[in-house]
């Protein structure tokens, strides 16, 4: 006698979702998450004089170069279809307060002028902070009169404003203050709009961790800090994810437009968390110098493929939920993808 056929079960094997990845045509169009170049910003190093390219060995394919050789970067920025560049400047001479990021003609100005020049359209952010220009290698004025050699908050928030107003002058489409410093989205948002400047947007590096990953950064932007170190202001990796939302609804609170976190690889949890608390505020994730190095010293040594680990760590922060990713990948991702 023949036993009654049993009604299908919703599990296996009527259910296989291996069906949806047999195709790859099937797979294409069930892509939730996509890379496109116009998501990136590109990191680039400004440094004064001519015909100046200067390699940065712990980032293969990267450069500090002078003004005069910004036009060639912006025309492969636009042929690429990237976002944009944000730019870092290593001026020439270092003192306390940092004073050429507030000059009118300090290198990053310079840089902006050059970059508006090559092309008008290429949208042009500028990194607002005092480590590069300091000789100290911290992100502001420094003071003890807690009786420990500190930051000091407060005296940093007037030069960070200027700093930001004369980028503003200089012709940048967006400042992006970096230093983590209480306060530095009002004071920048105050004196931008005070002075004729309230449509220039602000890209908070909202959520910035005192990391491990800016090594290599801190040889591009000659930026390393001579004394201690900056966990007295960047948010320390084992905080509460909370402390980061806190940060955030601060800075969208003081009028940023645009918040990051920074690094991005080790912070997904982060960026998750802020995409969904804060649904409609752009979120940017800087793809970090540390990130990027790591990848291309494993690449070298033949225990990785660069190009398939470096899309899919830009996926990773797309799917967590950032629209505008910073990566040293810019130009190279700009080309697989194509």
């Amino acid at each position: 006698m023949v036993e009654p056929s049993k009604p299908p079960s919703a599990g296996f094997p009527t259910t296989r979702l291996r069906r949806l990845r047999y195709n790859p045509a099937v797979r294409n169009l069930l892509q939730d998450t996509r890379l496109a170049p116009a998501n990136f910003i590109l990191p680039l190093f400004v440094r004064s004089g001519r015909n100046v390219r200067q390699a940065i060995s712990s980032m293969p394919g990267h450069f500090q170069i002078s003004p005069d050789q910004l036009a060639a970067e912006i025309e492969e920025v636009q042929t690429l279809g990237l976002g944009g560049v944000i730019l870092f400047g290593i001026p020439d001479a270092k003192d306390a307060m940092g004073s050429d990021s507030t000059n009118d003609q300090g290198i990053v100005q310079q840089a902006i002028a050059a970059a508006k020049k090559a092309s008008p359209q290429t949208l042009v952010i500028t990194d607002v902070c005092f480590c590069e220009y300091t000789d100290h290698g911290h992100c502001g004025a420094i003071n003890d009169r807690t009786g420990r050699t500190d930051v000091d908050n407060d005296a940093t928030l007037e030069l960070i404003a200027s700093q930001a107003l004369s980028h503003a002058r200089a012709g940048a489409d967006i400042v992006a203050p970096s230093g983590m410093m209480d306060g530095m989205v009002g004071a920048i948002r105050g004196r931008l709009d005070e002075l004729g400047f309230a449509h220039v947007p602000i890209m908070s590096y909202a959520a910035k961790y005192a990391s491990g990953f800016y090594g290599p950064f801190r040889e591009a932007a000659e930026s390393t800090p001579q004394f201690g170190d900056r966990r007295g202001y960047q948010m320390d990796p084992a905080a509460d994810a909370d402390q980061a939302l806190r940060e955030v609804e601060l800075d969208l609170n003081e009028g940023a437009d645009i918040v990051m976190v920074k690094p991005a690889l080790a912070y997904l949890d982060i960026l998750r968390s802020v995409h969904d608390r804060f649904p409609g505020v752009p979120l940017a994730a800087y793809n970090v110098s540390g990130e990027f190095s790591m990848v291309k010293a494993a690449a070298e040594r033949g225990w990785i493929d660069e190009r398939t680990v470096a899309l899919e760590t830009l996926l990773a922060m797309r799917r967590a939920g950032a629209g505008i990713l910073l990566t040293y990948w810019a130009k190279q991702a700009a080309r697989w993808l194509a």
